[in-house]
C-alpha cells in the first residue's frame, strides 16, 4: 500500500513538472515571416524590428522571406503556424484589408485567423520613373497615355498590392488606361524599371528610396495628401490636379490566432519600446515611414476599418483575382 502511494506521488510529480519547469517566453528564435522578397519595404520595415528586438531585449529574432501571390502566401503559412508566438508576420494592408475583397479564395481570414500585435510603422507610395525613362513628370505619364491607351507598361510588387489599387485608382481618377506588369515584390519591380523594363513602377517609399537617394530613379509624385518628409521636394499626386487622392500603406506584425493573451502583450510591448527609440524613428523616417505604435485592440481596429475602405474601392475599379 505504501509503494502504491509513493508511485502515485511520483507519478502526479512527473506530470506537473513540465508545467512548472515551463521556459518563460521567449525561450527559442521568433520568426518574422516577410511575406515579400527582399529590397521591398516590408523587408525592410521586418529586418529593422528583428534587428533591434535582437539587440535591444537579447531575443533572437529573424526575418524569413515568403513572397508570392501579393503577399498572401506568406500571410496564410502565418495563419497555420503553431499558436505559440515562435513564428508571426509583417503583414500590410495589401493582405489584410485588400486581398480579401481581390481573391475569390484567400487560405486565411484576416478578421478571424490572427492575433494581431501592434502597428510598426506608416507611409505613402510613390510613382517612380528610370532616370533616362521617357516619363520625367506624372504630368508627361499621364498625357501620354491619355494619347495612347493600353500601351505603357507600369510594375508593382503583386498583383492585389496597395500599389496596384492604387495605380488603379489614379487611372480612374485620370481618366486613362495603363497595363500592369506585377511582381513578386518591390525588389525585382525596381531591378527592372532600372534595366528598362518597365517605364514607371508604383511603390512603396521605403522599398524605392535608396534608388531615388542614389540618383537612378525618379520620384513623380507621393500618394498621401501631404508630402513626405523623407521627399518634401516631391509632389503629391493631390497636389498635381487629383484633390481626394490619397494611398497609404501600414505594416504591422501579428500571430496567428488563439495565441496566448500574455505572449501578445509581451510582443506588443517590446514593439513599441523599440519604436519609441530614436534611432528607430530615423530609421524609418528615412525610408519615408513614420513609427505608430498602437494597441493590438487599436491594430485590430484598423484592419476591420481598411477592409471596409478597400472593398468599396476594389468594387469602384472592378479588379477582381482568382
Amino acid at each position: 500500500m505504501m509503494l502504491r502511494a509513493l508511485m502515485f506521488s511520483a507519478c502526479t510529480l512527473a506530470a506537473c513538472a513540465p508545467a512548472a519547469a515551463a521556459d518563460p517566453y521567449p525561450s527559442q528564435p521568433i520568426r518574422i515571416i516577410v511575406p515579400f522578397t527582399p529590397g521591398g519595404g516590408t523587408d525592410f520595415l521586418s529586418r529593422t524590428v528583428a534587428a533591434k528586438l535582437s539587440d535591444s531585449v537579447k531575443w533572437n529574432v529573424v526575418a524569413e522571406n515568403r513572397p508570392g501571390a501579393g503577399g498572401t502566401i506568406g500571410i496564410g503559412t502565418a495563419a497555420r503556424a503553431k499558436p505559440d508566438g515562435y513564428e508571426i508576420v509583417m503583414g500590410q494592408v495589401d493582405n489584410l484589408a485588400v486581398a480579401p475583397s481581390l481573391y475569390s479564395k484567400l487560405s486565411y481570414d484576416p478578421l478571424k485567423d490572427f492575433a494581431p500585435i501592434g502597428i510598426v510603422g506608416e507611409a505613402p507610395l510613390v510613382v517612380v520613373a528610370a532616370k533616362n525613362g521617357p516619363y520625367q513628370s506624372l504630368k508627361q505619364l499621364i498625357e501620354a497615355a491619355r494619347k495612347a491607351p493600353n500601351t505603357i507598361n507600369y510594375g508593382s510588387p503583386g498583383a492585389g498590392t496597395i500599389t496596384h489599387l492604387a495605380a488603379e485608382l489614379l487611372q480612374l481618377d485620370a481618366g486613362i488606361k495603363l497595363v500592369h506588369v506585377p511582381y513578386k515584390g518591390s525588389g525585382p519591380a525596381m531591378a527592372d524599371l532600372l534595366g528598362g523594363q518597365v517605364p514607371v513602377i508604383f511603390t512603396s517609399i521605403p522599398s524605392a528610396a535608396p534608388q531615388i537617394k542614389a540618383g537612378s530613379a525618379v520620384p513623380l509624385a507621393v500618394t498621401s495628401l501631404k508630402r513626405s518628409a523623407a521627399m518634401p521636394d516631391v509632389p503629391t499626386v493631390a497636389e498635381l490636379g487629383y484633390p481626394d487622392f490619397d494611398v497609404r500603406v501600414w505594416y504591422g506584425l501579428l500571430a496567428p490566432a488563439n495565441t496566448p493573451a500574455p505572449i501578445i502583450q509581451t510582443l506588443n510591448k517590446e514593439l513599441n519600446n523599440i519604436l519609441a527609440l530614436q534611432d528607430v524613428q530615423n530609421a524609418l523616417a528615412a525610408q519615408g515611414a513614420t513609427a505608430m505604435p498602437t494597441t493590438p485592440a487599436q491594430f485590430s481596429q484598423t484592419i476591420a476599418a481598411d477592409h471596409k475602405k478597400w472593398r468599396a474601392v476594389v468594387e469602384a475599379v472592378k479588379v477582381k483575382l482568382e
